[in-house]
Protein backbone atom coordinates (compact mmCIF):
# COMPACT_ATOMS: atom_id res chain seq x y z
CA UNK A 1 0.00 0.00 0.00
CA UNK A 2 1.43 3.30 -0.61
CA UNK A 3 1.82 6.38 1.29
CA UNK A 4 -0.08 9.75 0.26
CA UNK A 5 2.07 12.52 0.27
CA UNK A 6 0.76 16.27 -0.06
CA UNK A 7 2.60 17.45 -2.66
CA UNK A 8 1.12 21.61 -2.91
CA UNK A 9 -1.61 23.44 -1.40
CA UNK A 10 -3.01 26.21 -2.73
CA UNK A 11 -6.21 28.83 -1.43
CA UNK A 12 -8.21 31.61 -2.34
CA UNK A 13 -8.42 34.48 0.52
CA UNK A 14 -11.46 34.11 2.03
CA UNK A 15 -13.90 36.79 2.51
CA UNK A 16 -16.83 38.48 0.75
CA UNK A 17 -16.32 38.31 -2.97
CA UNK A 18 -19.81 37.84 -4.14
CA UNK A 19 -18.46 38.85 -7.76
CA UNK A 20 -16.38 35.92 -8.43
CA UNK A 21 -18.06 32.60 -9.38
CA UNK A 22 -17.18 29.46 -8.10
CA UNK A 23 -14.90 28.16 -10.99
CA UNK A 24 -13.27 31.33 -10.59
CA UNK A 25 -12.35 31.10 -7.24
CA UNK A 26 -11.41 27.42 -7.63
CA UNK A 27 -8.96 28.25 -10.57
CA UNK A 28 -6.51 30.36 -8.85
CA UNK A 29 -6.54 27.84 -5.62
CA UNK A 30 -5.44 25.37 -8.01
CA UNK A 31 -3.49 27.02 -10.23
CA UNK A 32 -1.42 27.95 -6.87
CA UNK A 33 -1.79 24.31 -5.96
CA UNK A 34 -0.10 23.29 -8.89
CA UNK A 35 2.63 25.98 -8.45
CA UNK A 36 3.51 25.09 -5.05
CA UNK A 37 3.60 21.41 -6.12
CA UNK A 38 5.62 21.45 -8.97
CA UNK A 39 4.01 19.07 -10.77
CA UNK A 40 2.18 19.23 -14.38
CA UNK A 41 -1.36 19.38 -14.92
CA UNK A 42 -0.85 16.37 -17.76
CA UNK A 43 -0.12 14.32 -14.70
CA UNK A 44 -3.80 14.16 -12.76
CA UNK A 45 -5.32 11.39 -13.22
CA UNK A 46 -8.77 12.47 -11.03
CA UNK A 47 -9.98 15.54 -9.88
CA UNK A 48 -12.32 15.08 -6.77
CA UNK A 49 -14.15 18.32 -5.69
CA UNK A 50 -16.26 19.55 -2.65
CA UNK A 51 -19.13 21.54 -2.97
CA UNK A 52 -22.38 22.28 -0.92
CA UNK A 53 -24.65 24.45 -2.30
CA UNK A 54 -23.84 25.23 -6.12
CA UNK A 55 -26.98 24.82 -7.26
CA UNK A 56 -28.61 27.37 -4.97
CA UNK A 57 -25.75 29.50 -5.25
CA UNK A 58 -25.01 29.72 -8.55
CA UNK A 59 -27.96 27.46 -10.39
CA UNK A 60 -25.04 24.55 -11.21
CA UNK A 61 -24.74 21.41 -10.61
CA UNK A 62 -22.56 18.82 -12.38
CA UNK A 63 -19.98 20.87 -11.21
CA UNK A 64 -17.01 18.65 -11.35
CA UNK A 65 -16.34 18.63 -14.98
CA UNK A 66 -16.44 22.66 -14.70
CA UNK A 67 -14.00 22.64 -12.26
CA UNK A 68 -11.43 20.36 -13.82
CA UNK A 69 -12.10 22.50 -16.65
CA UNK A 70 -11.04 25.67 -14.59
CA UNK A 71 -8.20 24.07 -12.85
CA UNK A 72 -6.76 23.25 -16.77
CA UNK A 73 -6.71 19.59 -16.12
CA UNK A 74 -8.38 16.74 -18.60
CA UNK A 75 -9.04 14.17 -15.94
CA UNK A 76 -12.39 12.34 -14.67
CA UNK A 77 -13.66 14.85 -12.00
CA UNK A 78 -16.71 13.92 -9.56
CA UNK A 79 -17.92 16.12 -7.20
CA UNK A 80 -18.47 15.31 -3.66
CA UNK A 81 -21.35 16.99 -1.32
CA UNK A 82 -21.66 15.81 2.06
CA UNK A 83 -21.95 19.17 3.53
CA UNK A 84 -19.42 20.75 5.46
CA UNK A 85 -17.29 17.75 5.19
CA UNK A 86 -17.77 18.08 1.51
CA UNK A 87 -14.11 18.14 1.09
CA UNK A 88 -12.76 16.50 3.28
CA UNK A 89 -14.71 13.45 2.19
CA UNK A 90 -13.13 14.08 -1.26
CA UNK A 91 -9.49 14.20 0.63
CA UNK A 92 -10.65 10.64 1.70
CA UNK A 93 -11.62 9.14 -1.29
CA UNK A 94 -8.19 10.72 -2.66
CA UNK A 95 -6.29 9.16 -0.21
CA UNK A 96 -7.98 5.54 -0.81
CA UNK A 97 -7.43 5.70 -4.26
CA UNK A 98 -3.78 6.69 -4.17
CA UNK A 99 -3.32 4.08 -1.04
CA UNK A 100 -4.56 1.21 -3.51
CA UNK A 101 -2.70 2.39 -6.35
CA UNK A 102 -5.48 3.24 -8.89
CA UNK A 103 -3.68 6.48 -9.52
CA UNK A 104 -0.76 8.42 -8.55
CA UNK A 105 -1.71 11.98 -8.83
CA UNK A 106 -5.23 13.57 -7.17
CA UNK A 107 -6.26 17.02 -7.91
CA UNK A 108 -8.40 17.42 -5.07
CA UNK A 109 -10.33 20.44 -2.69
CA UNK A 110 -13.57 22.48 -3.07
CA UNK A 111 -14.83 26.12 -3.50
CA UNK A 112 -18.29 27.74 -2.41
CA UNK A 113 -19.61 30.78 -3.17
CA UNK A 114 -21.96 31.70 -0.55
CA UNK A 115 -22.10 35.80 -0.19
CA UNK A 116 -24.34 36.75 -3.52
CA UNK A 117 -27.35 35.06 -1.42
CA UNK A 118 -27.17 37.71 1.56
CA UNK A 119 -27.44 36.37 4.47
CA UNK A 120 -30.97 35.35 4.75
CA UNK A 121 -30.32 33.65 1.64
CA UNK A 122 -27.33 32.07 2.97
CA UNK A 123 -29.29 30.77 5.94
CA UNK A 124 -31.74 29.09 3.58
CA UNK A 125 -28.94 27.43 1.90
CA UNK A 126 -27.27 25.73 4.62
CA UNK A 127 -30.52 24.47 6.49
CA UNK A 128 -30.66 21.98 3.76
CA UNK A 129 -27.85 19.91 5.53
CA UNK A 130 -30.65 19.53 8.22
CA UNK A 131 -33.46 16.90 8.26
CA UNK A 132 -36.20 18.41 6.01
CA UNK A 133 -39.11 16.98 7.24
CA UNK A 134 -38.64 17.13 11.26
CA UNK A 135 -36.23 20.28 11.61
CA UNK A 136 -36.00 22.78 9.10
CA UNK A 137 -39.84 22.67 8.65
CA UNK A 138 -39.98 23.76 12.39
CA UNK A 139 -37.89 26.34 12.03
CA UNK A 140 -34.61 24.76 13.90
CA UNK A 141 -31.78 27.14 11.94
CA UNK A 142 -28.13 25.89 12.41
CA UNK A 143 -27.45 28.70 14.59
CA UNK A 144 -30.13 27.38 16.40
CA UNK A 145 -29.26 24.11 16.71
CA UNK A 146 -25.73 24.45 18.34
CA UNK A 147 -28.07 27.13 20.42
CA UNK A 148 -29.39 24.08 22.19
CA UNK A 149 -26.48 21.68 21.83
CA UNK A 150 -24.29 24.53 23.80
CA UNK A 151 -26.95 24.67 26.42
CA UNK A 152 -27.26 20.98 26.69
CA UNK A 153 -23.33 20.75 27.35
CA UNK A 154 -23.59 23.43 29.89
CA UNK A 155 -26.43 22.06 31.39
CA UNK A 156 -24.20 18.31 31.58
CA UNK A 157 -20.66 19.72 32.49
CA UNK A 158 -21.05 22.71 33.28
CA UNK A 159 -18.93 26.16 31.78
CA UNK A 160 -20.95 29.25 29.82
CA UNK A 161 -20.35 31.83 28.07
CA UNK A 162 -17.27 33.22 29.04
CA UNK A 163 -15.71 29.99 28.59
CA UNK A 164 -17.08 30.20 24.95
CA UNK A 165 -16.01 33.82 24.29
CA UNK A 166 -12.09 32.73 25.21
CA UNK A 167 -12.48 30.66 22.25
CA UNK A 168 -13.43 33.06 19.95
CA UNK A 169 -10.75 35.83 21.21
CA UNK A 170 -8.14 32.92 20.86
CA UNK A 171 -9.33 32.33 16.70
CA UNK A 172 -9.56 35.78 16.35
CA UNK A 173 -6.02 36.07 17.98
CA UNK A 174 -4.49 33.38 15.72
CA UNK A 175 -5.82 34.73 12.37
CA UNK A 176 -3.94 38.16 13.18
CA UNK A 177 -1.02 36.92 10.73
CA UNK A 178 -2.96 34.85 8.35
CA UNK A 179 -3.28 36.67 4.83
CA UNK A 180 -5.82 34.38 3.89
CA UNK A 181 -7.96 34.70 7.23
CA UNK A 182 -11.16 36.47 6.52
CA UNK A 183 -11.53 38.61 10.04
CA UNK A 184 -7.79 40.15 10.97
CA UNK A 185 -8.56 41.53 14.07
CA UNK A 186 -8.88 40.71 17.44
CA UNK A 187 -11.51 40.96 20.29
CA UNK A 188 -12.14 40.42 23.40
CA UNK A 189 -13.79 38.93 26.06
CA UNK A 190 -15.99 41.60 26.62
CA UNK A 191 -16.78 41.94 22.62
CA UNK A 192 -17.73 38.94 22.64
CA UNK A 193 -20.08 38.82 25.83
CA UNK A 194 -21.93 42.05 24.86
CA UNK A 195 -22.57 41.80 20.75
CA UNK A 196 -26.20 40.39 19.82
CA UNK A 197 -27.43 37.45 20.22
CA UNK A 198 -27.74 35.18 17.33
CA UNK A 199 -29.40 31.80 19.17
CA UNK A 200 -28.86 32.27 22.96
CA UNK A 201 -26.37 31.14 24.31
CA UNK A 202 -24.75 31.51 21.50
CA UNK A 203 -23.76 35.29 20.07
CA UNK A 204 -22.68 36.94 16.97
CA UNK A 205 -18.62 36.47 17.59
CA UNK A 206 -19.68 32.88 18.76
CA UNK A 207 -20.57 32.26 15.34
CA UNK A 208 -18.17 32.06 12.09
CA UNK A 209 -19.10 34.19 9.12
CA UNK A 210 -20.72 33.57 5.67
CA UNK A 211 -17.79 33.21 3.30
CA UNK A 212 -16.51 32.80 -0.60
CA UNK A 213 -13.48 30.81 -1.32
CA UNK A 214 -11.81 28.12 -2.52
CA UNK A 215 -8.93 25.89 -1.92
CA UNK A 216 -6.73 23.18 -3.53
CA UNK A 217 -4.41 20.18 -3.27
CA UNK A 218 -2.16 18.15 -5.00
CA UNK A 219 -1.88 14.47 -3.48
CA UNK A 220 0.78 12.29 -4.91
CA UNK A 221 1.39 8.65 -4.28
CA UNK A 222 4.94 7.91 -2.34
CA UNK A 223 6.12 6.26 -5.64
CA UNK A 224 5.24 9.77 -7.95
CA UNK A 225 6.78 11.55 -5.25
CA UNK A 226 10.26 9.43 -5.03
CA UNK A 227 10.05 9.23 -8.73
CA UNK A 228 9.95 12.57 -9.39
CA UNK A 229 12.52 14.16 -6.26
CA UNK A 230 9.59 16.32 -5.16
CA UNK A 231 9.91 18.49 -2.06
CA UNK A 232 6.82 17.02 -0.06
CA UNK A 233 7.51 16.10 3.36
CA UNK A 234 3.92 15.95 4.89
CA UNK A 235 1.82 13.27 4.43
CA UNK A 236 -1.81 12.13 5.10
CA UNK A 237 -0.63 9.20 7.40
CA UNK A 238 -4.86 8.86 8.56
CA UNK A 239 -8.06 8.77 7.45
CA UNK A 240 -11.16 8.08 8.96
CA UNK A 241 -15.11 8.84 8.94
CA UNK A 242 -18.18 8.66 11.13
CA UNK A 243 -22.09 9.28 10.87
CA UNK A 244 -24.42 9.76 13.16
CA UNK A 245 -28.40 10.20 13.18
CA UNK A 246 -29.44 13.33 10.85
CA UNK A 247 -31.89 14.73 13.28
CA UNK A 248 -30.71 16.46 16.82
CA UNK A 249 -34.30 14.38 18.10
CA UNK A 250 -33.16 11.33 17.10
CA UNK A 251 -29.88 11.49 19.23
CA UNK A 252 -28.85 10.01 22.54
CA UNK A 253 -26.94 13.13 23.41
CA UNK A 254 -26.81 16.76 22.28
CA UNK A 255 -23.80 17.42 24.33
CA UNK A 256 -21.35 15.06 22.21
CA UNK A 257 -20.72 14.38 18.65
CA UNK A 258 -20.21 10.36 18.19
CA UNK A 259 -19.56 10.75 14.71
CA UNK A 260 -16.24 12.67 15.63
CA UNK A 261 -15.81 9.95 18.24
CA UNK A 262 -15.51 7.50 15.17
CA UNK A 263 -14.12 9.14 12.73
CA UNK A 264 -11.06 10.01 15.06
CA UNK A 265 -10.61 6.49 16.11
CA UNK A 266 -10.62 5.44 13.00
CA UNK A 267 -8.14 8.06 11.87
CA UNK A 268 -6.06 7.53 14.43
CA UNK A 269 -6.01 3.41 13.89
CA UNK A 270 -4.81 3.60 10.35
CA UNK A 271 -1.71 5.86 11.59
CA UNK A 272 -0.44 4.21 14.48
CA UNK A 273 -1.24 6.87 17.01
CA UNK A 274 -2.81 8.01 19.71
CA UNK A 275 -4.36 11.11 21.01
CA UNK A 276 -1.40 11.78 23.13
CA UNK A 277 0.58 11.89 20.00
CA UNK A 278 -0.98 15.37 18.30
CA UNK A 279 0.63 18.22 18.48
CA UNK A 280 -1.93 20.45 17.06
CA UNK A 281 -5.17 20.79 15.53
CA UNK A 282 -7.08 22.21 12.69
CA UNK A 283 -11.66 21.59 14.02
CA UNK A 284 -14.70 22.52 12.85
CA UNK A 285 -15.46 25.52 14.79
CA UNK A 286 -18.59 26.76 13.12
CA UNK A 287 -19.97 28.05 16.70
CA UNK A 288 -17.20 28.53 19.52
CA UNK A 289 -19.59 25.56 20.73
CA UNK A 290 -18.47 22.80 18.35
CA UNK A 291 -14.89 23.43 19.15
CA UNK A 292 -15.34 22.32 22.46
CA UNK A 293 -17.13 19.18 20.99
CA UNK A 294 -14.16 18.43 18.49
CA UNK A 295 -11.74 18.63 20.76
CA UNK A 296 -13.46 16.40 23.58
CA UNK A 297 -13.93 13.63 20.25
CA UNK A 298 -10.60 14.08 19.30
CA UNK A 299 -9.20 13.04 22.86
CA UNK A 300 -6.58 16.30 22.84
CA UNK A 301 -8.95 16.92 26.52
CA UNK A 302 -11.31 14.48 28.42
CA UNK A 303 -15.30 14.65 28.11
CA UNK A 304 -16.35 18.04 30.23
CA UNK A 305 -12.88 19.62 29.86
CA UNK A 306 -13.31 21.00 26.47
CA UNK A 307 -15.11 23.76 28.11
CA UNK A 308 -12.41 25.41 29.76
CA UNK A 309 -9.54 24.50 27.11
CA UNK A 310 -9.05 27.92 25.49
CA UNK A 311 -9.48 29.51 28.44
CA UNK A 312 -7.08 27.93 30.39
CA UNK A 313 -4.80 27.93 27.71
CA UNK A 314 -4.46 24.67 26.94
CA UNK A 315 -5.63 25.30 22.95
CA UNK A 316 -3.96 28.58 22.47
CA UNK A 317 -0.91 29.73 20.50
CA UNK A 318 1.27 28.96 23.31
CA UNK A 319 -0.20 26.38 24.98
CA UNK A 320 0.63 22.64 24.90
CA UNK A 321 -1.92 21.79 22.01
CA UNK A 322 -2.95 24.63 19.85
CA UNK A 323 -6.35 24.55 18.24
CA UNK A 324 -7.31 26.29 15.11
CA UNK A 325 -3.91 28.39 14.66
CA UNK A 326 -5.14 29.42 11.36
CA UNK A 327 -8.24 30.81 12.52
CA UNK A 328 -10.47 28.12 12.44
CA UNK A 329 -13.57 28.23 10.64
CA UNK A 330 -14.45 31.61 13.18
CA UNK A 331 -12.03 34.25 12.06
CA UNK A 332 -10.73 32.21 9.25
CA UNK A 333 -13.61 31.93 7.29
CA UNK A 334 -16.00 29.10 6.29
CA UNK A 335 -16.73 28.57 2.64
CA UNK A 336 -18.30 25.48 3.00
CA UNK A 337 -16.92 23.14 -0.01
CA UNK A 338 -13.31 24.52 0.65
CA UNK A 339 -13.15 24.83 4.60
CA UNK A 340 -11.92 20.88 5.12
CA UNK A 341 -9.68 20.94 2.58
CA UNK A 342 -8.07 24.46 3.62
CA UNK A 343 -7.71 22.42 7.25
CA UNK A 344 -5.23 19.71 5.49
CA UNK A 345 -3.07 23.07 3.45
CA UNK A 346 -2.78 25.39 6.89
CA UNK A 347 -1.60 21.99 8.64
CA UNK A 348 0.41 21.32 5.59
CA UNK A 349 2.20 24.63 5.94
CA UNK A 350 2.28 24.48 9.59
CA UNK A 351 4.45 21.20 9.35
CA UNK A 352 6.54 22.21 6.44
CA UNK A 353 7.39 25.58 8.34
CA UNK A 354 6.05 27.85 6.19
CA UNK A 355 3.47 29.23 7.95
CA UNK A 356 3.00 32.22 10.39
CA UNK A 357 2.35 29.68 13.15
CA UNK A 358 4.91 26.75 12.51
CA UNK A 359 6.94 27.70 15.87
CA UNK A 360 4.07 26.85 17.70
CA UNK A 361 3.54 23.21 16.98
CA UNK A 362 5.95 20.88 19.17
CA UNK A 363 5.63 17.93 17.21
CA UNK A 364 5.22 16.03 14.25
CA UNK A 365 1.70 14.73 13.92
CA UNK A 366 -1.19 16.84 13.29
CA UNK A 367 -4.70 15.97 12.92
CA UNK A 368 -8.25 18.23 10.98
CA UNK A 369 -11.63 17.46 11.86
CA UNK A 370 -14.18 18.33 9.69
CA UNK A 371 -17.59 18.06 10.46
CA UNK A 372 -20.97 18.28 8.08
CA UNK A 373 -24.31 19.55 9.81
CA UNK A 374 -24.77 19.09 13.56
CA UNK A 375 -22.25 16.61 12.81
CA UNK A 376 -24.16 13.81 11.34
CA UNK A 377 -21.00 13.40 9.05
CA UNK A 378 -17.18 13.71 9.90
CA UNK A 379 -13.98 12.88 8.53
CA UNK A 380 -10.83 13.54 10.18
CA UNK A 381 -7.22 13.21 8.92
CA UNK A 382 -4.01 12.91 10.63
CA UNK A 383 -1.45 14.49 9.00
CA UNK A 384 2.93 13.66 10.04
CA UNK A 385 6.04 15.16 8.52
CA UNK A 386 8.92 12.69 8.53
CA UNK A 387 7.90 9.74 8.05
Amino acid sequence: MSGVRVAGVGLTPFGSTPDRTGRDLFAQAASSAFEDADVPRSDVESVRYGNFMGELAEHQGHQGPLMAEAAGVTAPATRYESACASSATAIRDAVISLRNGESDVCLVGGAERMTNLGTAGATEALAIAADDLWEVRAGVTFPGAYGLMAQAYFDTYGGGRVDLAHIAVKNHDNALDNEKAQYQRAITVDDVLSAPPVSEPLGLYDSCPISDGACALILVSEEYARANDLDAPVSITGSGQGGDRMALHDRDHLARSPAADEAAQVAYDDAGITAEDVAAAEVHDCFTIAEVLAIESLGIVDVGDGISAARDGYTTADGPVPVNLSGGLKAKGHPVGATGASQIAELTRLLRGDHPHSDAVDGETVVAHNAGGTVASCVVHVLEVGR
